[in-house]
């Protein structure tokens, strides 16, 4: 392999990791607005565009295979490679967990009235779930480790409103008994929110990784 073409693998690399994580958080938006809003129309949308995040993890894995096949690396590209890859790994569980939350808006049986308070509690979730992958693409394109680090902070925040939430639903559940199906599709939802929080910290490792050489918990 030339180096000119070893050079523009490496920036394809780049541009796929990219591109798949902009297509995941537009599944996270997605699924969590066709949940506030009761789209079902969205939720398909959103389930469909797993296809595109699955291209992309292709296109990862080959361009990782041609790299280390047939060029050796040096050891800061060989840390982007590495780090493209298991930030794939952990951007398709995220979106698999998108679809998941675009599955439970088509379950959902009731009116928007009928579990506004529910809903608006994902939606808090899911906000702060947003701006910090936003962030970590961010972080990403500018090998910025102190922000990765900081965008790990912010799980802290996602797994405090999950268990508040969780007992707030149950409570809710004792209470109007007419919701209990509706609800308990949604207490995964914050399950899967929580959870989406966690592989943003994964991606966030990664980028310290490629960025530096350390090898961080941030989960």
């Amino acid at each position: 392999m030339s180096r000119e073409k070893y050079q523009r693998n490496l920036e394809i690399l780049k541009a796929n990791t990219i591109e798949m994580a902009v297509t995941s958080l537009d599944m996270v938006k997605n699924a969590t607005l066709s949940l506030k809003k009761l789209d079902k129309a969205l939720a398909e949308e959103t389930i469909s565009m797993d296809d595109i995040v699955d291209e992309h993890e292709m296109m990862i894995d080959k361009c990782v295979s041609d790299l280390i096949t047939l060029q050796q690396p040096m050891a800061g590209d060989m840390r982007l490679i590495t780090s493209c890859l298991t930030m794939a790994i952990d951007l398709e569980r995220l979106s698999d967990l998108a679809s998941n939350i675009a599955w439970v808006t088509l379950e959902v049986k009731g009116e928007i009235a009928d579990i506004e308070p529910l809903l608006s509690r994902i939606s808090a979730m899911g906000s702060i779930a947003e701006k910090m992958l936003e962030d970590t693409i961010v972080a990403f394109q500018n090998s910025d480790a102190e922000l990765a680090k900081r965008i790990a902070e912010e799980d802290d925040k996602l797994d405090k409103l999950f268990f508040e939430n969780e007992k707030q639903y149950i409570e809710i559940m004792n209470n109007n008994n007419t919701i209990i199906s509706d609800a308990s599709h949604l207490l995964f939802v914050l399950r899967y929110m929580e959870r989406i929080g966690d592989h943003v910290c994964n991606l966030c490792q990664s980028i310290v990784y490629m960025a530096t050489a350390e090898r961080v918990k941030l989960n």
